[in-house]
Protein backbone atom coordinates (compact mmCIF):
# COMPACT_ATOMS: atom_id res chain seq x y z
CA UNK A 1 0.00 0.00 0.00
CA UNK A 2 1.10 3.59 -0.88
CA UNK A 3 2.66 5.69 1.52
CA UNK A 4 -0.67 8.72 2.31
CA UNK A 5 0.97 12.17 3.13
CA UNK A 6 -0.62 14.52 5.47
CA UNK A 7 -0.41 17.29 3.44
CA UNK A 8 -3.00 16.43 0.84
CA UNK A 9 -6.51 15.19 0.57
CA UNK A 10 -7.50 11.72 -0.48
CA UNK A 11 -10.49 9.77 -0.76
CA UNK A 12 -11.40 5.82 -1.17
CA UNK A 13 -12.08 4.43 -3.86
CA UNK A 14 -14.18 1.33 -3.37
CA UNK A 15 -13.30 0.26 -6.90
CA UNK A 16 -9.49 -0.10 -6.91
CA UNK A 17 -9.66 -0.63 -3.17
CA UNK A 18 -6.86 2.14 -2.79
CA UNK A 19 -6.54 5.62 -1.80
CA UNK A 20 -6.24 8.66 -4.61
CA UNK A 21 -5.48 11.66 -3.91
CA UNK A 22 -7.84 14.74 -4.47
CA UNK A 23 -6.10 17.36 -6.91
CA UNK A 24 -7.79 20.90 -6.41
CA UNK A 25 -8.31 23.52 -8.79
CA UNK A 26 -7.58 26.92 -7.92
CA UNK A 27 -11.27 27.97 -8.18
CA UNK A 28 -11.98 25.33 -5.16
CA UNK A 29 -9.68 26.77 -3.43
CA UNK A 30 -11.10 30.23 -3.55
CA UNK A 31 -14.12 28.90 -3.00
CA UNK A 32 -13.14 27.11 0.37
CA UNK A 33 -11.60 30.36 1.35
CA UNK A 34 -14.53 32.54 0.76
CA UNK A 35 -16.92 30.06 2.80
CA UNK A 36 -14.51 30.05 5.76
CA UNK A 37 -14.29 33.95 5.31
CA UNK A 38 -18.37 34.27 5.29
CA UNK A 39 -18.52 31.96 7.72
CA UNK A 40 -15.80 33.29 10.30
CA UNK A 41 -17.83 37.06 9.12
CA UNK A 42 -20.90 35.64 10.39
CA UNK A 43 -19.92 34.28 13.61
CA UNK A 44 -17.83 37.26 14.33
CA UNK A 45 -21.17 39.79 13.56
CA UNK A 46 -23.15 37.51 15.81
CA UNK A 47 -20.43 37.24 18.50
CA UNK A 48 -20.44 41.28 18.45
CA UNK A 49 -23.80 41.37 18.40
CA UNK A 50 -24.50 39.58 21.53
CA UNK A 51 -21.46 41.29 23.41
CA UNK A 52 -22.55 44.95 22.19
CA UNK A 53 -26.13 44.26 23.38
CA UNK A 54 -25.52 42.34 26.79
CA UNK A 55 -21.99 42.90 27.69
CA UNK A 56 -20.35 46.74 28.37
CA UNK A 57 -17.35 47.52 27.46
CA UNK A 58 -14.60 48.64 30.15
CA UNK A 59 -15.57 52.40 28.78
CA UNK A 60 -19.28 52.30 29.25
CA UNK A 61 -19.04 50.08 32.57
CA UNK A 62 -16.61 53.52 33.88
CA UNK A 63 -19.44 55.72 32.36
CA UNK A 64 -22.53 53.95 34.34
CA UNK A 65 -20.56 53.85 37.10
CA UNK A 66 -19.78 57.66 36.70
CA UNK A 67 -23.71 58.48 36.47
CA UNK A 68 -24.53 56.58 39.08
CA UNK A 69 -22.00 58.27 41.66
CA UNK A 70 -23.53 61.41 39.97
CA UNK A 71 -26.87 59.98 40.68
CA UNK A 72 -26.51 59.65 44.27
CA UNK A 73 -24.65 63.11 44.42
CA UNK A 74 -27.66 65.11 42.99
CA UNK A 75 -30.19 63.02 45.70
CA UNK A 76 -27.86 63.76 48.37
CA UNK A 77 -27.84 67.61 47.16
CA UNK A 78 -31.55 67.67 46.98
CA UNK A 79 -31.28 66.54 50.29
CA UNK A 80 -29.16 69.18 51.46
CA UNK A 81 -31.34 71.61 49.51
CA UNK A 82 -34.43 70.57 51.50
CA UNK A 83 -32.59 71.72 54.94
CA UNK A 84 -31.73 75.02 53.07
CA UNK A 85 -35.32 75.63 52.35
CA UNK A 86 -36.24 75.07 55.51
CA UNK A 87 -33.95 76.99 57.53
CA UNK A 88 -34.68 80.01 55.02
CA UNK A 89 -38.18 79.29 55.40
CA UNK A 90 -37.89 80.23 59.37
CA UNK A 91 -35.61 83.19 58.59
CA UNK A 92 -38.80 84.11 56.55
CA UNK A 93 -40.83 83.68 59.26
CA UNK A 94 -38.80 85.30 61.84
CA UNK A 95 -38.31 88.01 59.57
CA UNK A 96 -42.15 88.84 58.69
CA UNK A 97 -43.73 88.11 61.79
CA UNK A 98 -40.89 89.11 64.50
CA UNK A 99 -38.35 91.50 63.01
CA UNK A 100 -40.81 93.30 60.83
CA UNK A 101 -43.48 93.90 63.74
CA UNK A 102 -41.51 95.13 66.05
CA UNK A 103 -40.45 97.62 63.74
CA UNK A 104 -43.89 98.20 62.41
CA UNK A 105 -42.95 97.51 58.89
CA UNK A 106 -45.53 95.73 56.70
CA UNK A 107 -43.92 92.02 55.64
CA UNK A 108 -42.71 91.18 52.44
CA UNK A 109 -45.22 89.75 49.89
CA UNK A 110 -45.26 86.32 48.58
CA UNK A 111 -45.24 87.54 45.30
CA UNK A 112 -42.08 89.54 45.80
CA UNK A 113 -40.48 86.23 47.35
CA UNK A 114 -41.39 83.85 45.31
CA UNK A 115 -41.24 85.60 41.98
CA UNK A 116 -39.74 83.29 39.06
CA UNK A 117 -36.50 83.37 37.66
CA UNK A 118 -35.67 83.78 33.87
CA UNK A 119 -37.76 82.91 31.32
CA UNK A 120 -39.72 79.38 30.37
CA UNK A 121 -36.67 78.27 28.16
CA UNK A 122 -34.54 78.72 30.81
CA UNK A 123 -33.91 75.35 31.37
CA UNK A 124 -34.16 73.81 28.00
CA UNK A 125 -30.45 73.37 27.17
CA UNK A 126 -30.86 70.37 30.08
CA UNK A 127 -33.63 68.71 28.13
CA UNK A 128 -32.66 65.04 26.13
CA UNK A 129 -30.56 63.94 28.99
CA UNK A 130 -31.68 60.55 30.73
CA UNK A 131 -31.76 62.52 33.90
CA UNK A 132 -33.00 65.39 32.81
CA UNK A 133 -35.67 66.02 35.57
CA UNK A 134 -33.71 65.13 37.95
CA UNK A 135 -30.90 67.51 37.04
CA UNK A 136 -34.10 70.39 35.84
CA UNK A 137 -35.70 70.26 39.14
CA UNK A 138 -32.33 70.67 41.25
CA UNK A 139 -30.88 74.07 39.00
CA UNK A 140 -34.51 75.23 39.18
CA UNK A 141 -34.59 74.68 42.96
CA UNK A 142 -30.90 76.18 43.38
CA UNK A 143 -32.29 78.94 41.82
CA UNK A 144 -35.52 79.88 43.76
CA UNK A 145 -32.70 79.48 46.99
CA UNK A 146 -30.92 82.15 45.41
CA UNK A 147 -33.43 84.47 44.38
CA UNK A 148 -34.98 83.95 47.96
CA UNK A 149 -31.51 84.79 49.56
CA UNK A 150 -31.19 87.87 48.06
CA UNK A 151 -34.55 89.41 48.75
CA UNK A 152 -33.98 88.40 52.27
CA UNK A 153 -30.64 90.15 52.46
CA UNK A 154 -32.26 93.08 50.72
CA UNK A 155 -35.13 93.12 53.78
CA UNK A 156 -32.38 92.84 56.52
CA UNK A 157 -30.95 95.71 54.98
CA UNK A 158 -34.24 97.60 55.69
CA UNK A 159 -34.14 95.69 59.75
CA UNK A 160 -31.24 97.13 60.53
CA UNK A 161 -31.75 100.64 59.04
CA UNK A 162 -35.47 100.34 60.97
CA UNK A 163 -33.07 99.20 63.58
CA UNK A 164 -31.05 102.29 63.85
CA UNK A 165 -33.88 104.49 63.70
CA UNK A 166 -35.61 102.55 66.38
CA UNK A 167 -35.55 105.40 68.76
CA UNK A 168 -37.47 107.57 66.51
CA UNK A 169 -40.10 104.98 65.91
CA UNK A 170 -40.15 104.55 69.73
CA UNK A 171 -41.40 108.17 69.67
CA UNK A 172 -43.39 108.50 67.00
CA UNK A 173 -45.60 105.81 67.97
CA UNK A 174 -48.97 107.13 69.87
CA UNK A 175 -48.23 106.06 72.91
CA UNK A 176 -49.62 108.62 75.87
CA UNK A 177 -53.48 109.57 77.07
CA UNK A 178 -54.31 112.43 74.91
CA UNK A 179 -55.82 114.33 77.91
CA UNK A 180 -54.12 114.09 81.38
CA UNK A 181 -55.53 112.50 84.21
CA UNK A 182 -56.38 115.44 86.31
CA UNK A 183 -58.43 117.13 83.60
CA UNK A 184 -60.20 114.05 82.67
CA UNK A 185 -63.73 113.90 83.94
CA UNK A 186 -64.25 109.96 82.35
CA UNK A 187 -64.01 108.17 79.77
CA UNK A 188 -66.85 108.47 78.03
CA UNK A 189 -66.53 105.79 75.07
CA UNK A 190 -64.26 103.52 73.47
CA UNK A 191 -63.84 102.50 70.21
CA UNK A 192 -66.68 99.83 68.39
CA UNK A 193 -70.47 99.99 67.98
CA UNK A 194 -71.86 102.44 70.09
CA UNK A 195 -75.54 104.64 70.10
CA UNK A 196 -75.19 107.73 68.59
CA UNK A 197 -76.07 110.88 70.76
CA UNK A 198 -78.43 112.76 67.82
CA UNK A 199 -79.81 109.72 65.97
CA UNK A 200 -79.90 107.48 68.83
CA UNK A 201 -79.12 104.21 66.77
CA UNK A 202 -76.23 101.72 66.77
CA UNK A 203 -73.29 102.91 64.88
CA UNK A 204 -69.64 102.44 64.43
CA UNK A 205 -67.50 104.93 66.84
CA UNK A 206 -63.81 104.93 65.13
CA UNK A 207 -62.02 106.16 67.98
CA UNK A 208 -62.40 107.10 71.87
CA UNK A 209 -64.69 110.12 73.81
CA UNK A 210 -62.54 111.77 76.58
CA UNK A 211 -64.87 113.49 78.72
CA UNK A 212 -63.19 116.86 80.10
CA UNK A 213 -63.63 120.98 80.78
CA UNK A 214 -63.71 123.41 78.42
CA UNK A 215 -60.22 124.85 77.43
CA UNK A 216 -58.07 121.57 78.85
CA UNK A 217 -55.41 120.86 77.14
CA UNK A 218 -54.56 118.33 74.68
CA UNK A 219 -51.65 116.72 74.01
CA UNK A 220 -49.70 115.22 71.08
CA UNK A 221 -49.56 111.55 71.45
CA UNK A 222 -46.38 110.98 69.58
CA UNK A 223 -43.55 112.70 67.66
CA UNK A 224 -44.55 113.80 64.43
CA UNK A 225 -45.85 116.82 61.78
CA UNK A 226 -48.87 118.32 61.71
CA UNK A 227 -50.92 117.59 58.46
CA UNK A 228 -54.44 119.01 59.28
CA UNK A 229 -55.78 122.10 61.54
CA UNK A 230 -58.93 122.25 60.63
CA UNK A 231 -61.68 124.87 61.33
CA UNK A 232 -64.83 122.38 60.74
CA UNK A 233 -68.38 123.48 61.60
CA UNK A 234 -69.36 119.82 61.13
CA UNK A 235 -68.51 116.46 62.08
CA UNK A 236 -65.19 116.93 63.68
CA UNK A 237 -65.39 120.51 63.99
CA UNK A 238 -62.12 122.21 64.82
CA UNK A 239 -59.65 119.38 64.29
CA UNK A 240 -55.98 118.41 64.34
CA UNK A 241 -54.45 115.21 62.43
CA UNK A 242 -50.56 114.68 62.98
CA UNK A 243 -48.89 112.34 60.71
CA UNK A 244 -46.35 110.56 62.89
CA UNK A 245 -45.08 108.17 59.96
CA UNK A 246 -44.25 104.94 59.79
CA UNK A 247 -48.02 104.66 58.79
CA UNK A 248 -49.42 106.07 61.75
CA UNK A 249 -51.71 108.73 62.36
CA UNK A 250 -53.34 111.04 65.00
CA UNK A 251 -57.29 113.06 64.93
CA UNK A 252 -58.12 115.40 67.99
CA UNK A 253 -61.65 116.39 67.25
CA UNK A 254 -64.37 118.99 68.79
CA UNK A 255 -61.65 121.02 69.98
CA UNK A 256 -62.26 124.96 71.36
CA UNK A 257 -59.30 126.53 69.81
CA UNK A 258 -55.82 125.34 68.42
CA UNK A 259 -52.44 125.67 69.72
CA UNK A 260 -50.50 124.32 66.85
CA UNK A 261 -50.68 125.46 62.53
CA UNK A 262 -50.08 123.15 60.03
CA UNK A 263 -46.21 121.86 58.90
CA UNK A 264 -45.59 122.07 62.80
CA UNK A 265 -43.34 120.11 64.21
CA UNK A 266 -44.54 118.33 67.12
CA UNK A 267 -43.06 116.02 70.14
CA UNK A 268 -45.05 113.54 72.58
CA UNK A 269 -46.75 115.86 75.15
CA UNK A 270 -46.86 119.05 73.06
CA UNK A 271 -50.30 121.16 73.78
CA UNK A 272 -51.68 121.29 69.83
CA UNK A 273 -54.79 122.22 70.77
CA UNK A 274 -57.98 122.96 73.97
CA UNK A 275 -61.19 120.99 74.55
CA UNK A 276 -64.23 122.38 73.45
CA UNK A 277 -67.74 120.94 71.66
CA UNK A 278 -67.47 122.01 68.45
CA UNK A 279 -68.93 120.18 64.96
CA UNK A 280 -71.34 117.30 65.75
CA UNK A 281 -70.91 117.25 69.65
CA UNK A 282 -73.15 117.32 72.72
CA UNK A 283 -70.83 118.43 75.05
CA UNK A 284 -67.43 119.31 76.28
CA UNK A 285 -64.78 116.40 75.30
CA UNK A 286 -61.99 115.40 72.64
CA UNK A 287 -62.53 112.25 69.89
CA UNK A 288 -59.64 110.70 69.47
CA UNK A 289 -58.81 107.83 66.92
CA UNK A 290 -55.33 106.11 65.83
CA UNK A 291 -54.87 105.37 61.76
CA UNK A 292 -52.60 102.84 60.95
CA UNK A 293 -51.72 102.28 57.18
CA UNK A 294 -55.53 104.66 56.31
CA UNK A 295 -57.45 102.29 58.53
CA UNK A 296 -58.86 103.40 62.28
CA UNK A 297 -57.92 101.30 64.69
CA UNK A 298 -59.05 101.08 68.71
CA UNK A 299 -56.47 103.38 70.37
CA UNK A 300 -56.87 101.66 74.25
CA UNK A 301 -53.97 99.56 72.55
CA UNK A 302 -51.84 102.32 72.49
CA UNK A 303 -52.11 104.01 76.44
CA UNK A 304 -48.91 101.96 77.64
CA UNK A 305 -46.24 104.76 78.19
CA UNK A 306 -48.10 107.27 80.88
CA UNK A 307 -50.36 104.51 82.45
CA UNK A 308 -49.76 102.09 85.33
CA UNK A 309 -51.19 98.50 84.87
CA UNK A 310 -54.35 99.21 87.35
CA UNK A 311 -54.88 102.50 85.11
CA UNK A 312 -54.37 100.46 81.76
CA UNK A 313 -56.95 97.89 83.45
CA UNK A 314 -59.47 100.69 84.28
CA UNK A 315 -59.12 101.94 81.03
CA UNK A 316 -60.06 99.00 78.83
CA UNK A 317 -62.80 98.31 81.37
CA UNK A 318 -64.35 102.06 80.42
CA UNK A 319 -64.12 102.07 76.82
CA UNK A 320 -65.56 98.63 76.62
CA UNK A 321 -68.97 100.07 77.69
CA UNK A 322 -71.25 99.69 74.95
CA UNK A 323 -72.83 103.20 76.18
CA UNK A 324 -73.49 106.62 74.25
CA UNK A 325 -70.86 108.85 72.67
CA UNK A 326 -70.49 112.03 72.79
CA UNK A 327 -70.34 112.86 68.47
Amino acid sequence: MAKISKRHKYRYNPITLNYERINLSFKDYLKRGLTYLLVSIFFAAITMLIAYNFFDSPKEVALKREIKQLTVQYDLLNQELVQVEEVLADVRHRDDNIYRVIFEADPISDNVRKAGIGGVNRYKKLDGYQFSDLIKSTRMRLDNIAKQLVVQSKSFDEVVKMAKNKEKLLMSIPAIQPIANKDLKTMTSGFGYRIHPIYKTSKMHQGMDFAAPTGAPIYATGEGVVKVVDHGGRGYGNHVVIDHGYGYQTLYAHMSRFATRPGAQVKRGDIIGYVGSTGQSTAPHLHYEVHKGGKQIDPVNFFFNDLSPLEYQKMIEMSANANQSFD
